[in-house]
């Protein structure tokens, strides 16, 4: 029995980034970020459970990616390309059928350019489950943390309520530049700490506990704005990790 939990672990995150790419297509950037929250909360949780009952599998491990392409990989592409619509009405829009009415539905061309977050998500989790090195930290951001960039983008409209900031959210260059950034960083070969404990002890987990407190000061302090700054932390003490333990 204990072997099903994990999987079905991660099929919950499946079908939580399910209900988000829902949501987002439809808009609804909120209740989309809600299910993706859930969704790596599952898929948190479905490792860790398979380490605990040590009932890891090589089915477990397709199955996890498969789930993260969807929860963070066809989400985030989902909602770059709803903000880069929104950005700018004047896109180039060509027009399909749309067959049960037989009418024209416009579709913008350059927002699909906010998909690259996809295609840039697929090639990261095909890379990571081939990579026999990536036991003990990251190399290039992780999936959830991307999407966790991206999707903080329309709560920090939706919730902090600053006309700056929400200007610059919804510039198309602004929104282009974190497209190519997200890409670059979820293949690159920065090597970035996981947040997986052998033990509790400070001396071999110093940098996660700092790193923990001072995430949950900036989300007390910045709510969602606090999420991009906490991608950048996560980089730099990973940067400086890495230069200290050499």
């Amino acid at each position: 029995m204990n072997k099903y939990i994990p999987n079905a672990l991660t099929l919950l995150n499946l079908f939580c980034g399910s209900i988000a790419v829902i949501f987002a297509v439809n808009n609804n950037f909120v209740t989309a970020a809600l299910f993706v929250f859930l969704g790596i909360f599952f898929d948190f949780f479905d490792g860790f459970a398979a380490r605990k009952l040590n009932v890891q599998s090589a089915l477990g491990v397709q199955l996890d990616s498969l789930a993260d392409l969807v929860t963070s990989g066809l989400v985030p592409g989902i909602v770059m390309y709803k903000l880069l619509e929104l950005s700018d009405r004047s896109w180039t829009a060509i027009n399909f059928i749309n067959d049960s009415s037989l009418s024209f539905r416009e579709i913008s061309l350059f927002p699909l350019f906010g998909l690259a977050i996809t295609l840039a998500s697929a090639y990261r989790l095909a890379k990571f489950n081939i990579d026999e090195e990536q036991q003990t930290y990251f190399k290039g951001l992780p999936t959830p943390a991307n999407t966790l960039l991206i999707i903080a983008l329309p709560l920090i409209i939706e919730f902090q309520n600053s006309d700056a900031i929400n200007t610059i959210i919804l510039n198309k260059w602004f929104l282009i530049v974190v497209t190519i950034l997200s890409c670059y960083l979820l293949n690159s070969n920065i090597k970035l700490f996981a947040l997986k404990f052998k033990d509790y002890s400070f001396k071999n987990n110093g940098t996660r506990y700092i790193f923990i407190l001072l995430c949950l000061v900036l989300l007390i302090v910045l709510q969602f704005a606090a999420i991009p700054i906490i991608i950048l932390l996560y980089i730099f003490m990973s940067v400086l990790d890495n230069l200290t333990s050499k």
